[in-house]
């Protein structure tokens, strides 16, 4: 299952780019190609929310099939084994919530910007038309 992760890792890893490069200041003269780059990976980059979904019931699944170690009932290997678990557990459902939260902020600012070059236009477009 690792490789899932290492997947969903470099997913998220592309969208938090996206997202930074999107809003820099001072990239004016490559934010159209890079707006019609991300466009165009929004919709392969939707892919990562069912992707998502299939992790955290992977992850609930094993929560409600992990055996116990509570008290003397284990020795301190399967003790440590078992806090291990609980660690990469958590760590997955960060990655999951850090992959779904990028890729909806690089929905939102892909749009914040389309709408703004939009505007910028229409705006010249009216100088040029009063003039």
């Amino acid at each position: 299952m690792a490789l899932e992760w290492v997947v969903l890792g470099y997913a998220a890893g592309a969208e938090a780019i996206m997202v930074l490069l999107l809003t820099l200041p001072g990239l004016d003269g490559l934010r159209k190609g890079l707006i019609a780059v991300t466009r165009n990976l929004l919709k392969p980059f939707l892919s990562v929310v069912p992707f998502c979904l299939f992790l955290l019931m992977d992850i609930y699944w094993k929560y409600e099939t992990r055996p116990s170690c509570q008290g003397d009932t284990c020795t301190p290997s399967e003790h440590l084994r078992h806090q291990k678990s609980i660690m990469k557990t958590q760590r997955n459902a960060l990655l999951i919530a850090a992959a779904l939260l990028f890729y909806w902020l690089l929905y939102s600012v892909t749009a914040l910007v389309v709408k703004l070059e939009q505007l910028n236009q229409r705006i010249e477009r009216l100088k040029s038309h009063s003039d």
